[in-house]
């Protein structure tokens, strides 16, 4: 485990110089007001950085094993992870610190331990018994690379093949080599000239123990006595060996060939197959061979009680079927399944009743390890249906975007998705349960909902239910739904800003009271939802067309914007009453004949049909403003209460009415200062020098510093520049334009090409101006360049006047400055509680008509006012807000900076959340530089910094998240999320929430020999293995061959080792410190003691010869 750097900073040092020089400014100015002191509660004891679960497809699979007792199936990785899987929501991954990719996995059956083969010559010994497996033993070889182990059933002797064709024997228990070996010369003819190749295959013989079968790559087959250390039989085939497989009586083999072919052998007749099959090969006539086929990497050989064996293989296709998909082949008596795979096959096994290799195997599944999938197949069920699989490894279905993490959401709110996602599901799943059924499931210690929502390329979002660290699909929406597919490439509309993935998601804002959702996707779309139970029929899909410009006074409208009020309350979810928006035809051009007022996606024109679960209330869309496309959106929030949404790029902002369908704001970002604007920019046409807008995350702007690996798609390393492809958005390299500024010398004098764009929105009841003597509904905005804006709204009174009477917007000319990009921001009441935004609880909004009209003049609720507004006109609030490089907390009204505290001088935040954790608040942040970090609130004292990660690739940028309740996460690879977290409340009890993946299993019986096989020795042969691999038989082997190295796991016990806590294992180093410390102490006084003792016996000693013969009266 890596080492982490922890420095805990003291509550008592408060007084950071900044700090204290800056609030000591504030106090001064409030003298005559001064604040009441918020008593702050968490302190740096309730912070703990660690790693809680990880879920999703392992990234990158390249070894598959199961344990057929236990029931637990292990999957191993290109990058040297280990994930084991047993009973739904019983998952855990480990990591090989080397990072070597696995070869290979065999589990000690039913005992509780698995052995790992890794690319780096090396084995290792996992021990399963504990929550977090660790490593017992490992051992390195020096001179020969591993390509084949094999562990016989009930056996601790490990056979491992090597490239060189020798087969070493390693003792599982102490995990030492045994002085037995056999040499690959010893093994092949003596006549025979060439090497043999590396073994690609090692097992005993089923029937006796005694008898090892060795396969070599080029073809041969070697049966080996163990005994008489000589080769009973040898095979010799034309055609090189991929697999090879035992008939369960061991009186036959198969092996499976590149050419496409299977050549199934006698064991006493070595000299020809006894069977040559080609499954997919083309039959010719006159006898001839069937043409070659391509290789069959894997077959196995599965007897049943009941009628005809079953031989199960991958590959082995024509040459000629070019483009057909992965195919699991599937042999049983005459008749051949051919089953496709989504992706290309990296492993199968066949699940099977029994353990033992000598008794009718009896086969019921097939697991296949795909690229990017796990499929199980049902053996017994007619058609081979495959099991409904139920981990959550589809995250990666399309490829991640963006996430959100909420904990603590309304109860009823999972429930509500699962129904909606329940008509969702797929049929035609084998009826029978899921047969990775191992382990046991830990306790329950945290009982509030959480919910994940992923944003996907294709335009998907789904919703997950993340509660104690399990996770499980609740729900999937498709926003690609309402726009026209193009047909065909040619057909493709020359409006699109990006050449993959036009659906993309960016941003996701969701509001869980109210359920309202709103996404800004790649194309500069934004399209609002809101949740029903009840189906509908959408005639006419809501929408609006929105020009947002970078020029100054250009205040042009957009087309058709305007649309009448709607005539009675209630109307907004029947979208007939609204002004159809008819699309600008795309040959709509300026009068030089540049693309204006086309927006990058057609929304259908047909009725569309929405299921129960999310439905579209509007859909927005940015305009070609004179050949200039529409700029990608950096922000986005919605609010429920007040009925609207508002977004900004590097262009401007604009804000939207949903319940009216109305534009109420389209201003450039310049536009916002008013005549306050602080920096000297010229006003210019976008022709002048456009920035390609499809750009994501490789569109840096010119004259910025930003490393190359940085500008990196998160899903994709291959980007091309106009490429959105598999990946994430443009407010990254948003920050990246503005982290590098946030460093010139001179802030007024900035680089004309860089555009201010808007980089975090927050709608919330508050104090606008220094004079306010009430707090009021409104928005305040956060820029690039460390502005921040506020907004007025006015609002018109609720239920159906809120349907008729506009809201009016207005800049409150309130700005704020700090030190970078604006990232988050919140409020704070008097007592130092989160102010949350005013929301208007969820309701079913599709009514049937025939409710009555007291239904009706309930639909539209008056605006839910947040906490504050009922708070005495003498009352304060705190702002909170956040940016790449510093955190103010101010007073409102008076808009004195009473805490700051400057987070990084070198780096820069990624990402910042104020979360509320044990009963009070404070701000996370993660920067570039790999630390987190938290500071309470609102002194913005340190709490917590800890070298969590470095910013590897911009996947984790995107995608970390932090939420309440001490919890975290992000997208580890491209189809995995790392969940974390930094409570130390959780910490602690996260051994007890992890599920066991060992339990006390009895072996199956032996199958009985029978009465006459026992008679005339016809049963399984066993071997004294000891007698044979054993030091006094076979001596020792050569040290230079392998190096043992203990492993750090095995002790339950220990805490930090068992639950993988990084503060753990610090607070255990410097408990062992002292310990020893005190051990040292202790010894020395221990001889100090001794010393007296000793001296002391000489002393009485002396006095016992002095006194010897002295009668007691003569003392």
């Amino acid at each position: 485990m890596r080492k982490f750097n922890i420095r805990k900073v003291l509550d008592g040092l408060t007084a950071v110089s900044a700090v204290a020089s800056a609030s000591s400014a504030a106090q001064q100015q409030q003298a005559g007001n001064r604040e009441t002191e918020i008593q702050e509660t968490l302190q740096s004891e309730h912070f703990q950085l660690c790693k809680t679960v990880r879920h999703g497809f392992p990234y990158q699979p390249s070894a598959l094993a199961f344990d057929p007792v236990q029931k637990i199936l292990a999957i191993g990785t290109q990058t040297g992870a280990l994930r084991l899987f047993g009973r739904p929501g019983v998952e855990c991954y480990c990591q090989h610190d080397s990072g070597a990719a696995v070869i290979q996995l065999q589990f000690l059956i039913n005992e509780g331990a698995l052995v790992s083969a890794l690319a780096d010559d090396t084995l290792h010994l996992w021990n399963l018994r504990q929550k977090r497996p660790a490593i017992l033993h490992s051992l390195k070889f020096n001179r020969e690379r591993i390509t084949f182990c094999h562990l016989p059933f009930q056996s601790k002797w490990l056979y491992v093949g090597t490239e060189r064709g020798n087969i070493h024997i390693v003792n599982v228990e102490s995990f030492t080599l045994s002085g037995y070996v056999i040499m690959w010369n010893k093994a092949i003819e003596l006549s025979s000239k060439s090497h043999p190749g590396p073994i690609v295959h090692i097992s005993d013989n089923p029937m006796d123990e005694g008898k090892l079968l060795i396969g070599f790559e080029s073809g041969t087959v070697v049966l080996w006595d163990l005994k008489s250390k000589k080769a009973d039989y040898r095979y010799t085939h034309d055609e090189a060996i991929h697999s090879v497989a035992w008939h369960h009586e061991g009186k036959q083999f198969i092996c499976s060939h590149s050419d496409g072919t299977l050549t199934i052998w006698n064991v006493k007749s070595p000299t020809k197959p006894f069977q040559t099959i080609t499954p997919h090969g083309k039959q010719l006539k006159d006898g001839k061979k069937p043409e070659p086929c391509k290789p069959i990497l894997k077959v196995e050989y599965k007897t049943t009680r009941a009628g005809d064996p079953f031989i199960i293989l991958s590959g082995g296709l024509s040459y000629d079927t070019v483009g057909r998909r992965p195919c699991l082949t599937v042999m049983h008596g005459k008749s051949t399944a051919v089953l496709e795979m989504d992706y290309s096959i990296v492993d199968f096994l066949t699940l099977c009743e029994t353990p033992y290799p000598n008794d009718f195997q009896e086969p019921y599944a097939v697991v296949v390890l795909l690229e990017k999938d796990l499929v199980l197949i049902d053996l017994a069920q007619n058609g081979y249906p495959i099991f409904e699989n139920p981990y959550p490894l589809t995250i990666h279905e399309s490829p991640v975007t963006c996430c959100e993490y909420f904990a603590d959401c309304p109860v009823d709110l999972i429930p509500a998705l699962y129904s909606v996602g329940a008509r969702q599901k797929r049929q035609g799943y084998s009826k029978k349960e899921w047969p990775i059924s191992g382990g046991n499931w830990g306790l329950i210690t945290q009982s509030y909902p959480e919910i994940i929502i992923t944003g996907h390329a294709d335009g998907s979002i789904k919703f997950w239910d993340a509660s104690a660290i399990t996770l499980q699909v609740l729900y999937k929406l498709k926003t690609a739904k309402v726009f026209e597919k193009s047909r065909n490439k040619d057909d493709k509309p020359n409006t699109d800003i990006v050449d993959e993935d036009p659906y993309a998601i960016q941003i996701i804002s969701w509001c869980p009271e109210s359920r309202m959702l709103c996404i800004a996707g790649v194309s500069a779309h934004v399209i609002i939802y809101r949740f029903s139970k009840q189906e509908v029929t959408t005639e006419v899909i809501p929408m609006l067309e929105v020009r947002l410009l970078y020029e100054i006074n250009d205040v042009e409208s957009p087309d058709g914007e305007q649309v009448p009020p709607l005539p009675t309350p209630g109307t907004g979810s029947n979208p007939q009453s609204i002004v159809p928006q008819s699309h600008p035809s795309t040959s709509s051009s300026s009068s030089d004949g540049l693309r204006d007022n086309v927006p990058c996606l057609k929304v259908k024109n047909s009725p569309l049909k929405q299921s129960p679960g999310y439905q579209i209330e509007l859909v927005i869309q940015l305009v070609w403003v004179s050949g200039e496309p529409p700029q990608q959106i950096t922000s986005l929030a919605v609010n429920s209460a007040y009925g609207l949404v508002v977004f900004g790029n590097c262009n401007g902002i604009a804000m939207v009415d949903y319940l009216q369908k109305t534009v109420l704001l389209n201003l450039g970002t310049i536009e916002l200062y008013g005549s306050n604007d602080p920096y000297r920019r010229e006003p210019r046409s976008p022709r002048k020098s456009r920035q390609p807008s499809g750009a994501g995350l490789c569109d840096i702007n010119e004259g910025t510093a930003v490393p190359e690996d940085r500008c990196k798609s998160p899903t994709s390393v291959k980007t091309k520049s106009r490429k959105f492809s598999k990946m994430v958005a443009n407010d990254i390299d948003v920050k990246d334009n503005s982290f590098s500024r946030s460093r010139s010398s001179s802030v007024t004098s900035i680089d004309k090409e860089s555009r201010e764009a808007i980089s975090a929105l927050h709608f919330c009841e508050t104090f606008t101006r220094k004079a306010d003597t009430s707090p009021s509904p409104c928005l305040w905005v956060g820029t690039t360049l460390g502005t921040v804006l506020v907004i007025v709204l006015n609002l018109p009174p609720g239920g159906e006047q809120r349907l008729l009477q506009p809201v009016i917007v207005s800049p409150s000319g309130t700005i704020l400055r700090l030190k970078g990009a604006i990232l988050r921001m919140a409020f704070l009441d008097t007592t130092g509680s989160l102010v949350p935004p005013a929301h208007e609880p969820w309701r079913e909004h599709n009514v049937p008509d025939d409710k009555d009209e007291k239904d009706k003049s309930k639909k539209r609720r008056p605006v839910s006012v947040s906490p504050s507004s009922s708070q005495e006109i003498s009352e304060n609030q705190y702002a909170v807000i956040c940016s790449e490089k510093q955190a103010k907390v101010i007073s409102l009204p008076s808009q004195n900076c009473i805490y700051k505290q400057n987070i990084t001088e070198t780096s820069f935040v990624l990402r910042g959340d104020i979360v509320s954790l044990s009963n009070s608040i404070c701000l996370a942040c993660f920067c570039a530089n790999g630390h987190i970090m938290t500071f309470s609130l609102p002194s913005l004292r340190p709490l917590l910094d800890v070298y969590y990660l470095p910013l590897t690739n911009m996947r984790i940028a995107r995608t970390f998240c932090f939420t309440n309740n001490g919890q975290a996460l992000y997208l580890v690879s491209p189809t995995e999320i790392q969940r974390l977290t930094y409570s130390q409340e959780t910490c602690e009890n996260l051994q007890e929430m992890l599920g066991e993946l060992f339990t006390p299993v009895e072996t199956p019986e032996a199958p009985n020999r029978g009465f006459f096989k026992g008679l005339f020795g016809g049963g399984a042969q066993s071997l004294d293995r000891e007698e044979l691999f054993g030091e006094s038989a076979s001596g020792k082997a050569s040290r230079s061959l392998a190096q043992h190295i203990p492993g750090p796991g095995g002790i339950e016990g220990v805490k930090g080792a068992a639950s993988g806590v990084v503060g753990e294992l610090a607070r255990a180093r410097l408990a062992l410190d002292e310990r020893g410390q005190k051990l040292g102490e202790l010894e020395e006084k221990t001889a100090a003691m001794l010393y007296s003792a000793d001296s002391f016996s000489k002393h009485a000693h002396e006095m016992m010869l002095k006194y010897k013969d002295k009668k007691w009266y003569q003392f």
